[in-house]
């Protein structure tokens, strides 16, 4: 198995860029580079990796400098189409792609095919990393099995009400870094009153008290935010809970799912 980049080279603050297109997708990305973010995360099913292009390169900071990361479409996980799609990914976006994901464990992805695809587009310079986005561990594990180049990252759905424990224990113990989508499930975990005691305590917000908590487990967060939610979630990484407090927020009992659609991998 061999890496080109660690999980350490990820940052642990990123942009996530769902629903966001054409000219706010540019403008938010070029902002939030400029607050100082430098992870930057699309997919070719978001339909932007054009306009975050765009971004990177307006705003006042090298585009290399920000670490980017997009997802193979799960209809594109054929070899060919895995291989001509990232390519036309990198085209849109303007620069290589750090790390590419296979963005669903379905449709056209095949653990043979699409890891060869991947192994491919690394050895040709198209990305320099491949990771998964919600694999369950026995498919995380299936995939690293057939892979040359083995799994930098698995994003998935993790915040305070669905800390995903088995699952990010797993990732660790494989040197895969979490990276948590949704982080503070769509809004649903600000409400929380364990979450808004934590904030109180600390005078952060409870946005930023999500976010310590994931930093505190070594998870990796893209919360998707514009306006001054970019300073306020950049400035979550000022912010060290204490053990008491972090384990009040992984004890909290009501669990939520936001992204649950029919036939995904965890229902299995």
């Amino acid at each position: 198995m061999t890496r080109s980049i660690a999980p350490d080279d990820v940052p642990a603050l990123g942009l996530g860029t769902w629903r966001l297109t054409d000219d706010a997708a540019t403008e938010v990305v070029a902002e939030a580079v400029e607050t100082g973010y430098r992870h930057v995360d699309t997919a070719q099913l978001y339909d932007n990796e054009r306009a975050v292009g765009r971004g990177l390169r307006r705003a006042d900071t090298d585009p290399e400098d920000v670490f980017l990361a997009t997802k193979a479409a799960p209809e594109n996980c054929s070899y060919e189409d895995c291989v001509a799609s990232v390519r036309a990914s990198a085209e849109r976006l303007g620069r290589t792609p750090d790390l590419v994901y296979v963005h669903w464990p379905r449709a056209a992805y095949d653990p043979a095919e699409t890891t060869r695809a991947l192994d491919s587009l690394v050895e040709e310079d198209t990305t320099r990393a491949v990771g998964v986005s919600n694999f369950t561990v026995d498919l995380l594990d299936e995939f690293t099995e057939h892979a040359d180049h083995s799994p930098v990252a698995n994003q998935f759905e993790c915040h305070p009400l669905l800390p995903q424990d088995d699952l990010v224990a797993a990732c660790h113990e494989r040197d895969v870094l979490p990276v948590a989508y949704s982080p503070v499930a769509r809004g649903k975990a600000l409400e929380h009153p364990v979450v808004q005691a934590v904030a109180e305590e600390t005078g952060a917000t409870p946005g930023q008290v999500c976010l310590a908590w994931l930093r505190a487990r070594d998870v990796a967060a893209i919360p998707k935010t514009t306006g001054g939610h970019l300073q306020e979630n950049f400035e979550a990484g000022d912010l060290t809970l204490t053990d008491d407090r972090a384990e009040r927020l992984s004890s909290i009992e009501e669990r939520h799912r936001c992204v649950d659609p029919p036939s995904a991998p965890w229902d299995r």
